[in-house]
C-alpha cells in the first residue's frame, strides 16, 4: 500500500511563491510516475504536472508551464511542486498522485494512489 501526504499549502499574494511537498511511503518508487492535480471550488480536478521517478522526464499543463516546476528527492521519497508567479486562478486544493506503471497521464483515472490534498489560496 502506498501512502501520500501533501504539505506546504497556504495563503499567498498574487505574484508570490509556494513550495508543495508530497511524502511517499509504503513502496519503492523507482518505477512509478508522480503527478500533481488541483481542484478549485465547483470545478473538476485537473492535471497540473507529472514526472517519471526514473529518468525524471516531466510534463506540465499549459496553464502552469514556465511558472511551476516538479522535482523529486530520491533520498526522501518526496516529490515537490515549486510554484512561482502565482495567480488567483491557481487557488485550489492540490493533490499528489501515483501511477504504478511509471507512465505520465493527464487523466485522473490513470492514477492509482492519491494524497488527501493541501489548500493553496492566492489573493489578488
Amino acid at each position: 500500500q502506498v501512502q501520500l501526504v501533501e504539505s506546504g499549502g497556504g495563503l499567498v499574494q498574487a505574484g508570490g511563491s509556494l513550495r508543495l511537498s508530497c511524502a511517499a511511503s509504503g513502496r519503492t518508487f523507482s518505477s512509478y510516475a508522480m503527478a500533481w492535480f488541483r481542484q478549485a471550488p465547483e470545478k473538476e480536478r485537473e492535471f497540473v504536472a507529472a514526472m517519471r521517478w526514473s529518468g525524471g522526464s516531466t510534463y506540465y499543463a499549459d496553464s502552469v508551464k514556465g511558472r511551476f516546476t516538479i522535482s523529486r528527492d530520491n533520498a526522501k521519497n518526496t516529490v515537490t511542486l515549486q510554484m512561482n508567479s502565482l495567480k488567483p486562478e491557481d487557488t485550489a486544493v492540490y493533490y499528489c498522485a501515483v501511477n504504478r506503471r511509471g507512465m505520465i497521464f493527464t487523466l485522473i483515472d490513470r492514477y492509482d494512489y492519491w494524497g488527501q490534498g493541501t489548500q493553496v489560496t492566492v489573493s489578488s
